[in-house]
């Protein structure tokens, strides 16, 4: 079964429009970003009108590349009194300390799940959120089940396994320095990858019947592509594909998330 991100994320925007429209008030997602390239312009453009369809109010705050750590530090602790989310666009300036920006966002308003740690009072980063929501709607178990996840990124191998084991998973976590690599994947019996590494997985180094959730978002050749050769559906009993899969659900998701924490 190939996964149908679009149709599952536009499922998820009729129930968020349907929750906002009993609320007391709209809930405000703010999300702070310098120097934002083309893709990252398309990409808030994107959240931001996804937000407003199901009616949640947007503030996109532009830095100016100057500010130093303690200032982006202070534009974040002060939007907290204004909003009920807070997002803070990657990347930010070299002489900016990244980790010290995200600390400062309170988990109460971390809607991107940075702050996550495996517990129900923290949020899910919404590529996890997408992955737990596609495994719930197809009844995918992870207990007893052995799941390999390739990449350690903070945005989805990190988290993704983290969850994969609150979930009762045997977790595998791969990475470039890895050993037996094709022999812990043609183990697998649910694969979640995150490595940016086009087309990487291929149809005779998985087993039959494997479920792939693959988050490993890349551009080969002009075309976004990601870490499983897209032949492997015709092995794997579901998989997402890239584009279309993961994707469109994850805006959805970090939408609900700020829904929920507003509430």
């Amino acid at each position: 079964m190939i996964i149908d991100g679009k149709a599952i994320a536009q499922d998820i925007y009729r129930e968020l429009k349907n929750t906002v429209t009993h609320m007391d008030s709209a809930p405000h997602l703010t999300v702070f970003t310098c120097a934002p390239n083309f893709e990252t312009q398309k990409y808030l453009k994107l959240k931001k009108r996804k937000a407003m369809e199901v009616g949640v109010g947007v503030n996109i705050i532009e830095l100016p590349n100057s500010l130093t750590t303690e200032e982006v530090v202070q534009s974040v602790t002060h939007a907290c009194m204004q909003t009920d989310g807070i997002i803070v666009q990657l990347p930010l300036p070299e002489h900016v300390d990244t980790q010290a920006v995200l600390a400062a966002i309170p988990v109460s308003y971390d809607v991107d799940g940075m702050h996550y740690d495996g517990t129900p009072s923290t949020c899910m980063s919404p590529v996890v959120a997408a992955i737990a929501e596609i495994a719930q709607r197809h009844d995918v178990l992870f207990a007893a089940q052995k799941v390999v996840v390739l990449g350690h990124g903070k945005l989805v191998g990190e988290p993704a396994a983290l969850w994969a084991q609150t979930q009762g998973g045997q977790v595998s976590v791969l990475t470039k320095e890895s050993k037996d690599t094709e022999a812990e994947i043609a183990s697998a019996n649910i694969l979640i990858l995150g490595a940016g590494a086009p087309g990487f997985v291929k149809p005779e180094m998985i087993k039959d019947g494997v479920v792939i959730f693959d988050a490993g978002t890349s551009e080969d050749g002009g075309e976004l592509v990601g870490d499983a050769d897209p032949d492997c559906s015709k092995k794997a009993s579901l998989m997402t594909p890239v584009p279309k899969g993961i994707g469109p659900i994850t805006i959805a998701m970090l939408l609900r998330n700020l829904i929920d924490l507003a509430r």
